[in-house]
This record gives structure tokens, C-alpha cells and sequence, in this order.
């Protein structure tokens, strides 16, 4: 007899049959209803035991968190909340199981307490849930790309470069750290390390994937990037993966078509797919807002906030006018913000950019032509001499989702940029030939996959999304 899913199970028209499930007991009640969940769907299927067929040794080892094989007739249920449930025949316990000691009882636990549980949380519904959801946005992410004639490349994970010239980045060596070889002046001599140079994890494939849209048209990764920034916040990892695409011939206005036109596609597929985790992380983040004072509520649910994205065009709004609006906005005046706008230049946060979407467009936006000097050295300077070609995708609840920009093109100017920042031209001579040899427009963005999951599952904290998050002082599992 083939053994099905659960969410196969659930799906069945014909009843009346012998079927065979293997899964978790999530509960097991009065010694009779198995409530089993194998991890294909957020409902589990009840699964009814006449104690009488079976020993009373065996039913003792029936308990929350055992693996086990059932095998029964599916019939129509007689109880609420399912459509079938099995009577059982065959039951067979696969494994060992100790209830005194495993963690995730049938009860309510905190994230925090959660995340000490890592490998097990999954067995919850909100984390099977949310990695459901991840991986269908995955695959969406894969599909959009590939159904519009982009490449996937995998870019190097171990660099000597510094993409965004943060500075923030794990060193990669082999050397004694407490004995290292030293150069005549005394500083550690990286020549005798394993790759002759100094190496880092990589913050982004970006540059890399520039050399290929260079050659292939239409590129995409998909990859880990690491970050070595102090910051243990909610909206912080040290390892999170990033998905970059980069186009060749596509100057900025294409780029904002390409980012609206993707982040609507692989949204639009998780309601298509996903809509019983999706509703029920919707009921799920709708009670914990209940907790909240009205003030701090969101003004909409979960799947009212992803339609908002995939049913409203973008607006698009220069820096210059963003500011403006900014500045004569009432929490502005008002000072309501924590960081007041007073003039043209500042880095906007993700307050100012929440209260574009959510309060003043009420739609989401997307800004263009930011100040060059808050901006990294790779994106086109504008004729101005002061913006550059950049743009920022703004959402509803959490500000920037998307980062991009039409790329410097020119030898000349890139070199400038370079100079005036101290970025040696012998560190990116590769990037640089890029512009001496068949140099043309071309654009790209990146996305943090985390935030995109965040956004799609309701999830307020970014260790929530990961499987296992690496976070300052934190890499367990």
C-alpha cells in the first residue's frame, strides 16, 4: 500500500479506502484521537484508535512528538474542524519518544524559547507555516527568473573584494591566529595565507554578477551573504541569503519595471499556493495585535497587506520630492518622528519611508535619484553632479524592501568615484575592465530574501524566518 501525506489525505473525494500515513502525534487524546501532522500541510488528520485492538504498552508510547505509522480506513468524519480521519488498523511506533523530557508540548511557547529549539520548532504550526511559505517563495523566486530569460550564477561565497565598501565583514584564513607570519613592518604577512591575499565572506555577488549580465544579458543569484555588523536588532543577521539580478542594456526605468513586475509575481504565487498558511498566520498575527494598544495595530491584516503590493501599481517619486513631503508632513512638524527631516541629504528611515506608503501615497512606492554621498560608489552619477541612478522600493510596514540602481557605465567617472573613496584600483581591476571593453548601460537590485519572507508570513523578528539564525554571539545548531 503506497503511503500518502497528509495534505494528500485531506484532499481525497474518495473515502472508504485503506491508506497508510506516517507523521508526528501532535496530541493524542482520551487514549483514542491522534491528532498526526507529517509536515505537508498546517492541518493535521485525525486518526482514531479503538484502544481495545491494541496493547496498553503500545498506546503508553503514543505521546506528543513520537513518529509514527498508521495504517486505516479513511472515512467521513464525525466530529468538527475535518472533512476524513482514519480509523485505525495497524500502528506502529517508529523511533524512541520521551514525553518527559521533549520540549514542544502542546501548548503555547515563546519565540525566544523557540529559537533554543530550533531543530524542533518546525513541529509548531506558525514555523511550519513560515517555512512552507519560505520555500515556496523560493521556488517562485526561481520560476519568475527563469520563465523571463535570466541565468541563475552562483558567485563566489569567498572574496577580496568589499561589494558595498562597509568594511563589516568576516575574515576567511588560515594562519596561526596566535602565531601569525609577520611582514618586515610587523603586520600580519596574508602572502603566506591559503589564498596569498587577504580574504573575506562575501556581502554581495553583485559585482560579480555585473561581469556575467556583461556577457549573458540576464543574470540572477541566489545565494548566502554575510554581514559582520554588531547589531543584535530584529532586522539583523550576520549570514541571510540575497537575491541579486542584474541586466544588461536596462537603464533605471527598466530596473523599477523588473523589481515591481517580480516582487508582484512571487508574492501573487504564495496566494495562489499558499493560502491555508497564509490565513492562518493572518489569525495568528491578528491576535497578537489585539494585545496591542490601537495606536501601535497595523492598519491592515497579513493577506490585505501582500495584496495591497500585488493589486496597487507602484508609485515612483524622486528623492527630491520625497523629502519635500517629508518636510511639511504633520509627524514632521509635529515632531513626531524620531528623526525629524530639516533638509535635503538625509538618509531616510524606515518611519519616513513607512509614512510614504502607508499614510501619504497609500501605495507602495518606489524612490529614484538619491544623494550620491549616501549611496555606494558602483551606481551612475546623474548629470547633476550631486544624485545618482538609485532607487528604493518601499512597502507597507517595512520600508525598504528592495535596493538598486542603474550601474556607473563609465570608465572615467567609476575611476573618480574610486579615488575619492580610497578604494584601490588594483582591488576591482577586473570590475574596471568591464568598463574598457564593450561598456554599456546596465542595471540591478537586491532584495534580502529574510525581509521578503518576513513581509509574506507577518513575522516581526528576522531569527524567525531563518532555519537557524547566526546572529553576535549566537551560532547554534
Amino acid at each position: 500500500m503506497t503511503t500518502k501525506t497528509v495534505a494528500e489525505l485531506l484532499s481525497e473525494d474518495i473515502t472508504l479506502q485503506d491508506v497508510s500515513v506516517k507523521g508526528w502525534v501532535r496530541t493524542f487524546r482520551a487514549n483514542r484521537f491522534i491528532a498526526l501532522n507529517d509536515g505537508s500541510t498546517i492541518n493535521n488528520i485525525q486518526c482514531v484508535v479503538d484502544f481495545e485492538n491494541f496493547e496498553e504498552n503500545l498506546l503508553k508510547r503514543i505521546t506528543t512528538g513520537a513518529a509514527v505509522y498508521v495504517t486505516g480506513e479513511l472515512v467521513e468524519s464525525q466530529g468538527k474542524g475535518q472533512s476524513v480521519e482514519i480509523q485505525v488498523k495497524e500502528l506502529e511506533i517508529l523511533g524512541d519518544s520521551d514525553p518527559e523530557t521533549y520540549p514542544i508540548q502542546p501548548k503555547k511557547h515563546s519565540f525566544e524559547f523557540l529559537r533554543e529549539n530550533a531543530h524542533l520548532r518546525t513541529r509548531t504550526n506558525t514555523f511550519s507555516a513560515v517555512m512552507r511559505l519560505r520555500s515556496s517563495l523560493s521556488f517562485a523566486i526561481h520560476k519568475y527568473f527563469t520563465e523571463n530569460g535570466f541565468y541563475n550564477m552562483h558567485t563566489p561565497i569567498i572574496t577580496g573584494s568589499d561589494a558595498e565598501g562597509a568594511g563589516e565583514m568576516f575574515r576567511v584564513s588560515t594562519l596561526d591566529a596566535k602565531n601569525p607570519p609577520l611582514t618586515d613592518d610587523g603586520d600580519v604577512n596574508y602572502k603566506e595565507d591559503f589564498f596569498g591575499k587577504e580574504t573575506n565572506l562575501t556581502v554581495s555577488g553583485q559585482l560579480e554578477a555585473e561581469t556575467y549580465a556583461l556577457s549573458l544579458g540576464k543574470v540572477y543569484t541566489f545565494g548566502p551573504t554575510f554581514r559582520a555588523e554588531n547589531s543584535n536588532t530584529s532586522r539583523h543577521l550576520a549570514e541571510f541569503w540575497m537575491i541579486e539580478p542584474e541586466v544588461a542594456f536596462m537603464d533605471l526605468a527598466g530596473n523599477m519595471d523588473l523589481a515591481e513586475n517580480f516582487l508582484k509575481s512571487v508574492l501573487s504565487y504564495t496566494l495562489e499556493h499558499n493560502k491555508e498558511d497564509l490565513e492562518f498566520l493572518d489569525e495568528r498575527l491578528r491576535k497578537e495585535e489585539e494585545k496591542l494598544p490601537q495606536a501601535e495595530r497595523s492598519p491592515m491584516n497579513l493577506i490585505d497587506k501582500i495584496r495591497f503590493v500585488v493589486d496597487n501599481n507602484f508609485k515612483r517619486v524622486s528623492y527630491t520630492e520625497a523629502i519635500d513631503i517629508l518636510r511639511n508632513s504633520k509627524p514632521n512638524k509635529k515632531k513626531k518622528f524620531n528623526y525629524l527631516i530639516e533638509e535635503w541629504g538625509a538618509d531616510l528611515q524606515s518611519e519616513h519611508e513607512r509614512f510614504l506608503v502607508e499614510k501619504h501615497f497609500k501605495c507602495p512606492v518606489i524612490l529614484f535619484d538619491y544623494p550620491a554621498n549616501i549611496k555606494a560608489f558602483y551606481m551612475r552619477l546623474n548629470d547633476d553632479g550631486k544624485t545618482v541612478r538609485a532607487m528604493d522600493v518601499l512597502f507597507p510596514g517595512v520600508g525598504e524592501m528592495v535596493g538598486g540602481s542603474q550601474r556607473e557605465e563609465r570608465l572615467g567617472v567609476l575611476q573618480e568615484k574610486m579615488k575619492a573613496l580610497d578604494i584601490p584600483e588594483e582591488e576591482l581591476w577586473w570590475y574596471l575592465e568591464l568598463r574598457k571593453y564593450g561598456t554599456a548601460v546596465h542595471s540591478g537590485f537586491g532584495l534580502g530574501f529574510e525581509r521578503l519572507v518576513m513581509f509574506a508570513t507577518g513575522m516581526s523578528n528576522i531569527r524567525d524566518v531563518i532555519p537557524y539564525p547566526r546572529t553576535p554571539q549566537n551560532a547554534e545548531f
